[in-house]
């Protein structure tokens, strides 16, 4: 019995990679990574200890964000395996991670391995299930009232809820540790401890009351917009799928997912993730590599007539309001079709007599 020539082709193009040593561990690109984040990380320290003026500390709130951000890069790409072979090595990082950033190692890997399994799926995605934004027009049918209204407008909302993204995903990483037994019962929650403790104490004993808070403010908020604003191209208005198993791996992969063009500040910015369909084919490729994959996997692709969509960084960004917008459309019409209806039996005979 022959199989199905579609089960295969993700398999031919696996080997193509493997034949091009893309999957070889890369532990000087990863060094060099690890060192730039360690100095970015003492940059901010250093500031923080020795500059009393607010204004330069409000930028140094900034740089933080971003060096927080490029430190979850990190911890993404340990949960992927990119960086070590070892479980251990892998293991250790990744909570080194979380007491760095107070993002969940358990929570994070265990959501991500979710969202990998199944893309943009309605019901088995958790990164499409989310309480404030609707991504297809079933989720607007079925949202509760208070959801609805801000559904609606949700592309408006989109920019301000990312800036709440970093307390959020602390928040959920949280819920998960009490919920669910993680892997790392007493490491994982004593790192959080560790964080809040010293970044709590370092901020407040070195700026103070008012001081501090703004600082935690601009770190935390822009920590969320740069985290978000990676992550929502990534899928954000490409296929999005239902129930039906029609679609093979390769397919389901590709299908769903966006690039941005590459250049190397847009590389550095993105952490990799601007090359998202050749991460979600591959997501144990490190992330340095995925740029010479994507040559083969794009003509791959176009070989077999499978859409391959990449487009620009601000390209993508209208392509996600318009999306959100449109999806939230059917409600903003419904609204309208009631007053409609308010207005028509107003203007009834007899009815300024009934009221």
């Amino acid at each position: 019995m022959s199989s199905n020539p579609q089960t295969t082709e993700y398999a031919e193009l696996k080997r193509l990679m493997v034949q091009q040593g893309l999957f070889a561990r890369q532990p000087r690109y990863y060094t060099w990574k690890i060192l730039q984040i360690l100095s970015g990380l003492v940059l901010a320290l250093g500031l923080l200890l020795t500059t009393p003026l607010f204004w330069v500390q409000m930028l140094n709130a900034a740089w933080l964000a971003c060096v927080f951000t490029q430190v979850a890069f990190l911890g993404h790409d340990v949960a992927h395996r990119q960086v070590f072979q070892s479980s251990r090595k892998t293991d250790i990082v990744g909570l080194l991670c979380t007491v760095l950033t107070a993002i969940s190692y358990s929570w994070w890997t265990e959501k991500h391995t979710r969202h990998h399994r199944d893309p943009n799926h309605l019901t088995r995605d958790p990164d499409v299930q989310l309480r404030c934004l609707a991504f297809a027009e079933e989720q607007c049918q079925t949202a509760p009232r208070m959801r609805r209204l801000i559904v609606k407008h949700q592309a408006w909302w989109f920019v301000p809820m990312l800036l709440l993204q970093g307390f959020a995903i602390r928040l959920h990483g949280l819920a998960f540790l009490l919920d669910k037994p993680a892997k790392f019962r007493v490491l994982e929650p004593l790192g959080l401890v560790t964080h809040l403790g010293l970044y709590l104490g370092g901020v407040f004993w070195c700026l103070g009351g008012w001081q501090g808070v703004a600082f935690i403010l601009v770190h935390q908020m822009l920590f969320g917009l740069y985290l978000g604003a990676v992550f929502a191209p990534n899928h954000t208005g490409m296929l999005v799928l239902r129930d039906d198993g029609s679609l093979d791996r390769l397919r389901r992969q590709v299908l769903t997912a966006r690039n941005v063009r590459a250049h190397p500040v847009t590389d550095f910015w993105f952490g990799g993730l601007n090359y998202q369909i050749e991460h979600h084919l591959f997501p144990s490729m490190p992330r340095n590599q995925l740029k010479a994959a994507q040559a083969t996997v794009r003509a791959f692709c176009q070989a077999r007539a499978i859409p391959y969509h990449v487009t620009s960084i601000w390209q993508a960004y209208r392509d996600i309001l318009r999306h959100l917008h449109r999806v939230g459309a059917p409600l903003r019409q419904e609204r309208t079709l009631h007053q409609s209806n308010r207005d028509e039996s107003a203007s009834e005979p007899g009815h300024e007599r009934e009221l």
